[in-house]
């Protein structure tokens, strides 16, 4: 990709590093997730580019992808969040760092969550991969609470 990117705090993957070589590794497994996941989906022709945003090895990590997409009207620059959490993409429209993406990707998951609590779904909502069920939600939103107030708020604090 040539052209100046429409976010900031990514790097290429190549320069991907944890805090030892054992993390290291873990977001290597993650990176490879992200693209899995990304190609799973028929509109994404293939992957352009993909950059790492932030993350811990094994709990979440975040990857920004510029994809080649199948149809016109998919977006080629995406977010993509793996790790301990269901696995999502966002549209970076109002996301524009890996801190934004994370809390775009909570937000949308809490509206899965209430939803899944009275047992529904709707196209309106993130598409995640388990049953819409009371007990997946609870699940889901311990996961998120953790992220939410105990992980994200000293992990992101570099970037306000």
């Amino acid at each position: 990709m040539s052209q100046a990117l429409p976010v900031t705090g990514v790097v290429p993957l190549v320069q991907m590093a944890g805090e030892d070589d054992i993390e290291t590794a873990m977001l290597v497994a993650m990176a490879e997730e992200a693209q899995a996941f990304l190609t799973n989906y028929n509109w994404c022709e293939e992957i352009q580019a993909l950059y790492f945003g932030d993350g811990i090895g094994g709990v979440f990590a975040v990857f920004f992808a510029h994809i080649k997409p199948a149809r016109p009207e998919v977006d080629e620059n995406l977010w993509i969040v793996v790790g301990d959490i269901p696995s999502a993409y966002l549209v970076t429209d109002s996301c524009h760092t890996p801190k934004e993406a994370m809390e775009g990707y909570i937000e949308e998951m809490r509206k899965w969550v209430e939803a899944a609590k009275l047992g529904q779904t709707s196209k309106e909502i993130i598409p995640v991969n388990v049953p819409a069920t009371p007990e997946w939600a609870e699940r889901l939103e311990t996961r998120l609470n953790t992220l939410e107030h105990e992980i994200l708020p000293t992990w992101f604090v570099q970037e306000g």
